[in-house]
């Protein structure tokens, strides 16, 4: 913690989520070696090799293409007088994300699912029948596994959303003290629930998209048989805080060169000044 506290304050990114990232990119090359090796050995036939791989890039682009996508809320600013000036009133939007919630709700899912195998690795070789009996209905692979890791995703999602990530009635406050509002849409109780109507409506896709992302390595390893090392929370992990830093060290590129646009301009100002000077004398 310490350690990713020192990334965040120094670095570029989330430092906890870069020493998550760099913890699963270190188990690639030697899960890509153990993969391609069953498919020398013949325990993998190259066309499942060959799927595997595709499936990864198709999964990848997925991920990427539903993070960056946005529900774009209109937002008008009525128009205001300066004086004599009546200035037109400006327009933007709100954007809503596809998946407010981010990565959270896959990571909760699953550490509640390890919950039963942690108590039964504590019990030791006293395990009581009926502990038996859930580790054995919510095994990986298992139906119940499958149907209580979907439902915790779902659920998740639309906690952490409402409570955490975007919460309607704040957002509609600060709309109506920036006398914004959208159009067709009454400031206040009517914008909140207008705002909740969407963002239930955006996290009907988000929270199916992310289940499919998690569900998707279960199902190939537990129905298919196909040794998928990395789980639909690890790609999200990956892709989501490759984006981020991506974002982040593009900020700091644009911060830097606005930077170096206003030394030149005051620099300039300054010869400028000095040249004058003795003209005047």
């Amino acid at each position: 913690m310490w350690l990713g506290e020192q990334i965040t304050a120094r670095g570029i990114g989330n430092g906890i989520s870069l020493i998550i990232f760099v913890g699963i990119i270190a188990e690639i090359p030697a899960a890509l070696a153990q993969f391609l090796s069953q498919g020398r050995s013949g325990a993998v036939s190259p066309a499942v090799i060959i799927g595997v791989m595709i499936m990864v890039i198709v999964t990848i682009a997925f991920v990427v293409f539903m993070e960056r996508a946005l529900r774009k809320i209109p937002i008008q600013y009525p128009r205001r007088q300066v004086g004599m000036k009546v200035y037109d009133g400006g327009s933007s939007v709100l954007p809503v994300k596809g998946n407010p919630a981010g990565v959270i709700p896959a990571i909760f899912a699953s550490s509640l699912l390890l919950l039963p195998t942690t108590i039964g690795t504590f019990s030791g070789n006293s395990t009581s029948p009926v502990l038996s009996t859930i580790l054995a209905y919510f095994g990986p692979g298992q139906p119940l596994y499958l149907a209580f890791f979907t439902t915790m995703i779902v659920f998740f999602a639309y906690f952490y959303t409402f409570n955490v990530a975007f919460k309607p009635d704040e957002v509609a406050e600060n709309l109506k003290n920036q006398n914004g509002f959208v159009p067709g849409i009454r400031p206040g109780e009517r914008t909140a629930k207008y705002l909740e109507y969407v963002v239930n409506r955006v996290l009907v896709l988000g929270s199916a998209y992310l289940a499919l992302v998690c569900l998707l390595p279960e199902i190939l390893r537990s129905q298919l048989a196909i040794p998928f090392y990395f789980g639909g929370t690890s790609v999200l992990i990956v892709v989501s805080v490759t984006m981020d830093t991506i974002q982040q060290v593009q900020s700091h590129l644009l911060a830097h060169q606005y930077e170096g646009l206003l030394e030149k301009s005051q620099l300039r100002g300054k010869t400028k000044k000095r040249a004058r000077g003795p003209a005047r004398r």
